[in-house]
């Protein structure tokens, strides 16, 4: 993470502890065992009145207890399908792996051909969890090569990859005004999850249609949904650092009782200033309308809270957070009590952060520009492009290589998310271009991105007849 970000999250939760007003501890009892909101009184006892009132099993347990009763199906598949893992390896290694990658990383991640020089990040590319998901999409449709299969989401956000499973004849959910179609998916149908996870419902869904289920879900992501369970045992709300709309955090969302989210170290400390002194509870609900559970009540809902994130954010700005809403239920209830009304647990993915990490390194560099190859959909890529551009680098995020024309012109995404078309991108004489890829993009698309830029280099006349160098 750029010096910068480091320095406004510093100052940020500083002054966000220092605004506060004098506290004043309590002494008398909390209302939270008499008042949790009419979200947490629903969620606190659904499960309790079903059992007493003898209902189905599902509307008795947890997110997460429900998850593990499903997961014991014998339809429920999350381990993958070793008979055809070796083939499906192989098939990979064949689309997705990259000669000149390869190259790059046994040397010293240059590569020079004429009057350009590529400079690759260390980190970058396919993460594990990733990696693994679309094996067992491959392994999936080797393994029931006759069944209609489906699959709840993009199975990552990368598009190349997505149209290579629809050429396999892998269904994607229809969706109709924001919500996916089920309706006709049939009993033994195979569904794919994908990597970022799906809701607990969507579970329980596809568990009544008696289908095969093949869970993607990244062990990271699951590592979050455990931790939301353990602030539900806790009572209290579970604060997601994430974006309300994602898919992964709509997904973590759904395994909490109650539960607020904030997208950045800005929104953080707006709740951290209302858990201290209030304010006005329309603003902050028409503030946050989008981004909280069914009854939240900040008056009640904000006493006890854990921190939970989605694994594509910035892992330093999750640490800020934590610290922040640490240090307020320190200020608000005293050193003693802080344990009693702040919880964390590690959830951090370091494959995102090293990414973020590596493209930092990489700024150090003279770079006349950095190219980002990445889904315009993938939160981690949109990072990515973050980090040079609060560093006033000029970078260029595109999610295929075709972006980059033969007329000399680039169409790339902005950090609004609006997509342009930057003409003349690559100007005459030699040029250092700084590269680096998104969790979801395969090496080989990356290559095709840099053999873009040679080939524009060609066509534009401008390559001199000297040797390819790898440097070593």
């Amino acid at each position: 993470m750029p010096v910068l970000l480091f320095a406004v999250l510093a100052v940020l939760c500083t002054a966000s502890i220092t605004a506060f007003h004098t506290p004043s501890y309590p002494s008398g009892p909390s209302i939270w065992g008499v008042k949790r909101g009419a979200a947490s009184a629903a969620a606190l006892t659904t499960r309790r009145q079903a059992a007493a009132d003898g209902e189905a099993v599902e509307n008795v347990l947890s997110p997460k207890q429900e998850r593990r009763r499903i997961i014991q199906s014998p339809n429920f598949h999350r381990q993958g399908f070793k008979a055809e893992s070796e083939g499906v390896e192989s098939q990979m290694v064949s689309e997705f792996t990259s000669q000149l990658i390869n190259e790059m990383k046994d040397s010293t991640y240059t590569f020079q051909k004429g009057d350009l020089t590529i400079k690759l990040a260390k980190s970058f590319g396919f993460c594990w969890g990733v990696e693994r998901a679309v094996a067992m999409a491959y392994e999936a449709r080797a393994h029931f090569p006759e069944q209609r299969i489906h699959i709840t989401n993009e199975i990552i956000h990368n598009p190349g990859v997505n149209e290579r499973l629809a050429d396999m004849n892998i269904d994607f959910l229809p969706v109709d005004e924001g919500k996916k179609q089920f309706e006709h998916i049939e009993k033994d149908d195979v569904v794919i999850l994908p990597a970022f996870g799906a809701t607990i419902q969507e579970m329980q869904l596809l568990d009544k249609k008696g289908v095969q289920i093949v869970d993607t879900t990244c062990p990271w992501v699951a590592k979050v949904w455990t931790a939301v369970e353990k602030h539900r045992k806790l009572e209290s709300t579970s604060v997601i650092h994430g974006k309300w709309n994602h898919e992964e955090t709509i997904a973590t969302a759904s395994f909490a009782d109650i539960y607020i989210i904030v997208k950045d170290i800005h929104e953080a400390e707006y709740v951290c200033n209302y858990i201290v002194n209030g304010g006005d509870k329309a603003e902050f609900m028409e503030k946050f309308k989008n981004a909280v559970s069914e009854g939240f009540d900040p008056d009640v809902d904000l006493e006890k809270v854990g921190l939970a994130n989605q694994t594509t954010m910035y892992k330093r700005e999750t640490r800020a957070i934590g610290k922040l809403f640490e240090k307020t239920m320190m200020h608000k209830y005293g050193p003693a009590e802080v344990k009693n009304h702040y919880a964390e647990f590690d959830t951090i993915c370091d494959a995102t952060q090293e990414r973020q990490d590596a493209i930092t390194d990489l700024m150090e560099e003279k770079l006349d520009f950095i190219l980002i190859v990445g889904g315009f959909d993938s939160s981690n890529t949109a990072h990515l492009k973050e980090i040079p551009h609060m560093q006033h680098i000029p970078s260029f995020h595109i999610d295929r290589a075709e972006r980059i024309s033969a007329d000399g012109s680039i169409e790339h995404r902005e950090i609004d998310g609006s997509i342009v078309k930057t003409a003349n991108f690559l100007p005459e004489g030699p040029l250092t271009i700084g590269v680096t890829s998104g969790a979801s993009t395969p090496d080989a698309y990356l290559q095709e991105a840099i053999e873009r830029l040679f080939l524009l280099r060609t066509l534009k006349g401008q390559e001199a007849p000297q040797k390819d160098t790898v440097n070593a």
